[in-house]
């Protein structure tokens, strides 16, 4: 079956209905205050759910990505100026939207000495002096490995840091080639060393051609890690210029996934077909809680 054929039959647990109301409210917002969502970006399937609760995962670090992954929606170009404003303008946006937890991430910037973490310590910063009942999440690129970097995020303590590894090893040359397989493990790695009370979290996509005995290999990989969290998700291509879609995985085959990991040691697994790392992310954090009920 060729590759448009897939993509014209898509299955029915990937339709999704838009809230176009909640779309423009918080669009709204993030135009005002001159920001980034991911949601918008990377084309999430699971906007018009995520902004009917008024919820969104604010994109830092300007929208043009110095990487260019052959899966991903964010565009590739020459990086904008850091708006040193950014950071106060989220934590507005995190106070309008009276969010009880916020998802950060950014597009990659090779560019930048440190990556764009510093970025990341002020957003953190200003949204604790803001919104301080709020829980912070960041979801943070590879920044090369570099622990300077990955130090000054560690330091500012987030509820929950999160590195994407996206795929299975052997599809690494040809799905992130800009990126690392061994790279992004040792990140993981490094930061629950540096502070093993941090709560970890990683995902992957599913549909690239990649076998269930490599699925199973890269969670016991990321294990290894210490890592605490994990999303799987069924991928989409966003056009044809991007990765071809290989399969629609199940609904049944992704609670399979669940099923092995949760066995497999992690704490917690959101495994379906439209999970995008971000997505109920506030419900790992009842990890936390439990940990904490039994001390």
């Amino acid at each position: 079956m060729s590759n448009a054929n897939i993509k014209r039959r898509k299955p029915e647990w990937l339709r999704v209905k838009y809230n176009h109301n909640s779309i423009r409210h918080v669009s709204s917002l993030m135009n005002q205050l001159s920001l980034n969502t991911v949601c918008k970006e990377a084309n999430c399937p699971n906007m018009g759910e995520c902004y009917n609760k008024n919820t969104a995962t604010f994109m830092i670090l300007g929208s043009q990505c110095t990487r260019n992954c052959r899966f991903c929606n964010v565009v590739h170009d020459l990086p904008e100026e850091v708006d040193p404003m950014e950071p106060i303008h989220v934590a507005e946006a995190v106070e309008k939207l009276n969010l009880k937890h916020v998802v950060v991430t950014s597009v990659t910037r090779d560019d930048l000495e440190f990556g764009g973490a510093e970025q990341f310590v002020k957003v953190i910063e200003e949204v604790r002096k803001l919104c301080p009942d709020t829980t912070i999440e960041v979801l943070i690129p590879d920044l090369k490995g570099d622990r300077n970097s990955l130090n000054m995020i560690v330091d500012a303590k987030p509820d929950v840091l999160n590195h994407n590894v996206e795929t299975v090893k052997r599809l690494y040359d040809t799905v992130r080639p800009e990126a690392d397989y061994k790279r992004s493990l040792f990140v993981l790695e490094y930061i629950k060393n540096k502070d093993p009370h941090m709560l970890t979290k990683t995902g992957f996509m599913v549909g690239l051609g990649e076998k269930d005995d490599e699925v199973y290999e890269l969670m016991d990989d990321i294990l290894q890690t210490g890592c605490d969290i994990l999303t799987v998700g069924q991928y989409l291509q966003p056009s044809s210029k991007h990765i071809d879609l290989v399969e629609y995985i199940t609904p049944e085959k992704f609670d399979t996934y669940k099923t092995e990991a949760l066995e497999k040691g992690f704490k917690f697994v959101a495994s379906s077909p439209l999970v995008r790392s971000s997505y109920n992310a506030a419900e790992a954090l009842n990890i936390r809680k439990k940990e904490e009920s039994t001390i």
